[in-house]
């Protein structure tokens, strides 16, 4: 066999220097947007220095944030107010819904600010416990990392969540899940069906209305409440009386002003045959394109079964040193919201000091 081509000795050196760079920190954070950075924003309030004391690592290519990834006229339900993490407001007009692209600035800045160098391009994998001591490895793509304590800050949308059913349907136009749309233009056919009556559905309905013909599925009705009411984020409630969970409220337009502009809203779907979408109410529709806004499944698919089953206390899991932050299931309702993941960061950044 030949020699190693240069090439390939340089990247494998390359690899060597980042695994060093990373093992045997305090802590490494699994992910840079707003739930890793308010981690690292409260870890660095309790004295630990970013690349010395803790590193975070980024699965996605430098500077590709995944609210990038966001449709360019989508807007955030809350107010810049209450869509600002502790350390720092958003500036302007502190009453207007920031958009998309604001976000994605506050957030660069927000990292330069706290002088947290991102190792972009680094996947985690696992992470297990190893040896008798408190010692947990990591692994990356770059390879296998030591350290004293993981925080999966992977986020709670990171995975398009899509029906059992969309792998049967053929239409004439396109198929997408929301987080791919980008523009009405992406839309070819004059009309279209959007599947979900969330929040997500409900402004792609709006926006959609001005030039397509638009169907809004819907499973479950929802409230609509003013989004001048909204504070930091919507959730499902349990209500005191049936303890049954009442999905989240839509804000801005309710279903009443998107039938006035047009939006034909129909049940459920109940099965799919080829181009036929048959509806739970026995009504049925072939339509040209189909986006599914159906939601997403959380990152913490890379943690082990026992880490995702076993949760103690807010953001802790079955395996000690391992933290989640940002998701709903390990830190309560509102953890997924920018203004509520500071609860998990606090928490976690507590839990850190005090750990042997």
């Amino acid at each position: 066999m030949g020699r190693p081509r240069g090439r390939d000795r340089d990247r494998g050196e390359r690899r060597i220097l980042m695994v060093a760079g990373l093992s045997h920190r305090r802590a490494i954070i699994v992910g840079t947007g707003q739930a890793g950075l308010a981690v690292a924003a409260a870890l660095s309030s309790e004295g630990l220095k970013p690349q010395h004391d803790f590193v975070v690592i980024d699965a996605a290519p430098k500077g590709a944030r995944s609210w990038a990834s966001r449709w360019p006229s989508m807007a955030l339900l809350s107010d810049a107010r209450h869509s600002a993490l502790a350390v720092r407001r958003l500036p302007g007009d502190q009453r207007r819904h920031p958009r998309v692209d604001e976000m994605v600035d506050y957030f660069t800045f927000i990292e330069a600010a706290l002088r947290v160098e991102t190792v972009w391009g680094t996947r985690a994998l696992g992470v297990e416990h190893r040896g008798n001591g408190s010692t947990l490895l990591l692994s990356t793509t770059a390879g296998e990392v030591q350290t004293r304590n993981v925080v999966c800050a992977t986020g709670a949308a990171a995975h398009a969540r899509i029906p059992d059913w969309a792998s049967a349907l053929t239409v004439p136009g396109v198929i997408l899940h929301s987080s791919e749309f980008q523009h009405p233009q992406l839309v070819p056919t004059e009309d279209v069906l959007i599947v979900g009556g969330g929040n997500s559905g409900v402004q792609l309905a709006r926006e959609l209305a001005a030039s397509h013909t638009v169907t809004l599925s819907t499973r479950t009705p929802r409230r609509q409440r003013p989004a001048t009411r909204h504070t930091s984020g919507v959730e499902e409630r349990t209500s005191w009386l049936s303890r049954k969970r009442r999905p989240e409220p839509v804000l801005g337009d309710s279903y009443h002003q998107l039938r006035r502009s047009g939006v034909r809203l129909k049940p459920a779907v109940g099965s799919v045959e080829g181009a036929l979408i048959n509806f739970v109410d026995g009504t049925h529709t072939q339509p040209g394109s189909v986006i599914l806004a159906t939601g997403y499944h959380p990152g913490d698919d890379w943690l082990p079964e026992s880490a995702r089953t076993d949760r103690s206390r807010r953001t802790m899991t079955g395996l000690p040193g391992l933290f989640v932050a940002g998701m709903p299931g390990y830190g309560g309702r509102g953890s997924d919201t920018i203004a509520g993941v500071w609860r998990d960061a606090a928490a976690i950044a507590n839990h850190i000091i005090n750990r042997p």
